[in-house]
């Protein structure tokens, strides 16, 4: 239920952007980041990190493709997510000794500290992967290609990788 609760943003963004364009689509997803943000707060009494970052990203960025009128601002916004959570999560391994992978899923799926290691060091470079792949197909096709891509291939290419992750963690736990 999380994942289609992360994913509501972009979803309406793709709806708003099919029915008019990629100003009314950039309204659409800034208010609706900031629903899940008073939602959370309201139903969770709590508000994540990440989606905090998001709203913030989001106002910046989607408020700046309104006011210049300029949608490049708003191509940007997946990659620089992405790249600010691949950089956290080495950040935290390296100079923290921290894995926050591992404090996010570490409850689920027991692990030893090598694999916790290399499941954190995948998904800093999956994430850093993402955010060029981003800026390739939002400057390199049309912005409808650019609009499916953000929906369906960011978020098929995430569920893949959490499949993955699966994979290798049932693996290694079982050894």
């Amino acid at each position: 239920m999380k994942f289609l609760f992360d994913l509501f943003p972009v979803i309406l963004f793709f709806i708003a952007y099919k029915f008019s364009d990629i100003y009314t689509a950039t309204l659409v997803v800034i208010g609706a980041t900031f629903f899940q943000v008073i939602y959370s707060k309201l139903v969770h009494k709590r508000v994540d990190k990440l989606l905090i970052f998001n709203a913030v990203l989001i106002s910046i960025l989607g408020g700046t493709t309104l006011w210049l009128h300029d949608a490049n601002f708003i191509k940007w916004k997946p990659s620089i997510l992405y790249w600010l959570l691949s950089c956290t999560l080495l950040f935290f391994q390296f100079f923290k000794k921290k894995n926050l992978v591992k404090n996010l899923m570490g409850q689920q799926i027991k692990l030893n500290d090598k694999t916790w290691n290399q499941v954190n060091m995948t998904s800093a470079l999956f994430f850093a992967g993402l955010g060029a792949l981003n800026l390739y197909v939002a400057f390199n096709y049309s912005e409808s290609t650019w609009v499916n891509f953000k929906l369906f291939g960011i978020t098929g290419l995430i569920m893949c990788y959490a499949i993955f992750i699966g994979v290798v963690a049932s693996r290694s736990s079982h050894k």
